[in-house]
């Protein structure tokens, strides 16, 4: 009978640490214990467009602040809105699609040099990153950098060390969006 109590347990205690990393992956379950807290940075990154600086801003700003595209509604929701900032979800597929991630941040626009973007709940208790705009010979600079932290010391900094390649992965990805349709819309 002890085994049994045992196995039971045992099911149990595995259930609750998948359930546990499920709820950390997708941000359901945000962990800020302010404890062993680790930062790491991430980026640099930047990507050359041809277009104008404002128009490169517009893209960036434009599922925030204007009318977003359908594809773009279904990666981000805007929960409040300001003059120069808002509170959006952003829902990313993870796990090779088969789980959502949602993180939930303030975005903050300086036009048209600056987006700032600070996590508010996700698979980390803390992410600052921010978008440089710069005129670049014809054409703008986009630069990525920001900081990922994370609590629990060691353990903490090897969650890290797992979620920000994914993270950064996400952003050279939204780079390269971005300057597509800077482009696009340049050369209309």
């Amino acid at each position: 009978m002890t085994w049994v109590v045992g196995g039971l347990v045992a099911v149990g205690v595995a259930g609750a640490a998948a359930a546990g990393y499920l709820g950390l992956v997708t941000g359901a379950l945000p962990l800020d214990l302010g404890a062993g807290r680790r930062t790491r940075p991430l980026g640099p990154r930047s990507v050359d467009s041809a277009a104008p600086r404002e128009t490169v801003f517009e893209v960036i700003a434009q599922p925030y602040l204007g009318r977003a595209t359908r594809a773009m509604r279904e990666k981000v929701a805007v929960l409040e809105r300001g003059s120069d900032m808002v509170l959006a979800a952003h829902r990313t597929p993870v796990a090779g699609g088969r789980l959502t991630a949602t993180t939930v941040e303030t975005v903050r626009f300086t036009r048209p040099e600056r987006v700032d973007f600070r996590l508010v709940r996700g698979p980390v208790p803390a992410v600052t990153e921010w978008f440089e705009l710069t005129e670049h010979g014809p054409g703008t600079r986009l630069e990525y950098t920001g900081a990922l932290g994370t609590d629990l010391w060691a353990l903490g900094q090897w969650w890290g060390s797992v979620i920000a390649p994914r993270w950064e992965a996400g952003v050279a990805s939204s780079l390269a969006a971005v300057k597509q349709e800077a482009e696009r819309r340049s050369h209309r």
